[in-house]
């Protein structure tokens, strides 16, 4: 027997890793790591909505929820990289991705963005209630038509995509009690809120890149300064009393409002350092605390619920 492989051995080894590649690259067209933020967010809303105790919590409709709404995501995240192929291969940041390197064709992009987000839609509809599935609906057009466009045309785009970029925890909440209150409008304002200074910590480290597809995400002149001041230190302190908030409106437990104060004073110090000494180093240490800070205040939030 020849210890080398045959020549059929090695195509299928070549076909099952071009295969493997492939999956590959659809996956991360569906942004996986924006997916988990989205879904913790949502999981939690749901957690802090549910008036169910614990020995009746409705853990299948939890799993339909968090399924559905990560569906509808992935499908924005593929089609929102279908509209923007072109400006994300003049990038250095987004050059090597699927659709903009050319390993995936972009028809099939499309396809794959559409299936995924009709699907999630009508999955929220029928495992869900239909105000869940309104509000991913809502939130997957206006990000595709109406932020997506204008991240070309105005550094406000900041302001317009913080609005749908907000909704999973009113989608999670709508689920848990089929409609909108108080305590779910807490929490979409403390994710609205952190967009700011979590997109000028991207937008500071990749403005050449931005500026060479075209992208207006930040303000020239010297505006700009203020610009970034605002969007990432004056807007993390707010998020300190809408926390505290959120905490009133709810039936929590007071050591989660100790927590939100040395949460919300660690994010605000990283954004300090960044606003008051620009740099790509310090851009860098504020997205860090961003991506921290969220997911530990939602957490907080959830295991906070008396």
């Amino acid at each position: 027997m020849s210890p080398f492989p045959s020549l059929s051995s090695v195509a299928v080894l070549r076909r099952n890793c071009s295969q493997s590649s492939r999956l590959s690259d659809y996956w991360m067209l569906t942004k996986p790591e924006i997916n988990f933020l989205i879904a913790i967010t949502t999981g939690a809303a749901f957690c802090v909505g549910s008036p169910a105790a614990i020995a009746h919590f409705p853990w299948v409709l939890l799993f339909h929820t968090l399924l559905g709404t990560v569906i509808v995501a992935s499908g924005a995240a593929t089609l929102n990289q279908v509209i923007e192929r072109r400006f994300d291969a003049q990038m250095r940041r987004t050059a090597r991705r699927p659709l903009a390197s050319g390993r995936i064709n972009s028809s099939h992009a499309l396809w794959f963005g559409i299936s995924l987000s009709l699907f999630g839609i009508v999955y929220l509809a029928l495992s869900v209630n239909f105000l869940a599935s309104l509000l991913a609906a809502l939130t997957l057009f206006s990000y595709l038509f109406l932020y997506t466009p204008l991240k070309r045309r105005t550094p406000l785009c900041t302001l317009i995509g913080a609005f749908p970029g907000a909704v999973p925890p009113l989608i999670g909440w709508a689920a848990a009690r089929g409609r909108l209150e108080p305590g779910a409008w807490a929490l979409y304002a403390i994710v609205f809120f952190w967009q700011f200074p979590h997109f000028m910590a991207i937008a500071w480290m990749y403005r050449e890149d931005y500026a060479r597809a075209g992208y207006l995400v930040l303000p020239a002149g010297g505006i700009k300064e203020r610009f970034v001041i605002w969007q990432s230190f004056v807007i993390s302190l707010v998020l300190i009393p809408l926390g505290l908030f959120s905490w009133a409106t709810g039936e929590f437990v007071f050591s989660y409002c100790i927590g939100i104060l040395v949460l919300g004073s660690f994010f605000s110090v990283f954004a300090a350092r960044f606003a008051f000494c620009r740099s790509n180093a310090t851009a860098r240490q504020l997205l860090f605390a961003s991506i921290v800070y969220l997911p530990a205040t939602f957490v907080l939030l959830m295991l906070s619920k008396k």
